[in-house]
């Protein structure tokens, strides 16, 4: 049996001209969603995890913090929680269709900011 080849989920902020994700994944089934990033390694530069659909996160089993990004349906950030630590909830954004799970420390050193417009590149 051969297994369909995903592409890489890119992600730049086409506002501050930044690449945020080089070579993400997406989870947008049920159990990809509710396992997110449990288990997981730390992320490294350039990775980022995509969860859609989805207006909030927690961290709960999480080993490391992550910069979570709350995206909207134009693909535009309407809500950031920076370096969220383990064992947290994320509040509920209405108006997010997805969420961006990124490298702790990403906000802040792309620059991204509310309201940046993003390219994301891998998902429909």
């Amino acid at each position: 049996m051969t297994r369909a080849r995903q592409t890489p989920l890119i992600v730049k902020n086409t506002t501050r001209s930044r690449i945020l994700v080089s070579s993400g994944k997406i989870a947008n089934t049920f159990f990809t969603r509710f396992k997110g990033l449990m288990g997981s390694a730390p992320l490294e530069k350039g990775e980022g995890l995509l969860i859609s659909p989805s207006n909030s996160v927690h961290t709960h089993f999480m080993r490391y913090p992550l910069d979570i990004l709350y995206i909207d349906k134009d693909h535009r950030v309407v809500a950031m929680d920076e370096s969220m630590k383990p064992w947290r909830l994320g509040r509920i954004h209405r108006q997010a269709c997805c969420v961006l799970e990124l490298p702790a420390g990403v906000i802040e050193s792309t620059l991204t900011q509310i309201g940046d417009q993003l390219d994301i590149i891998g998902f429909d």
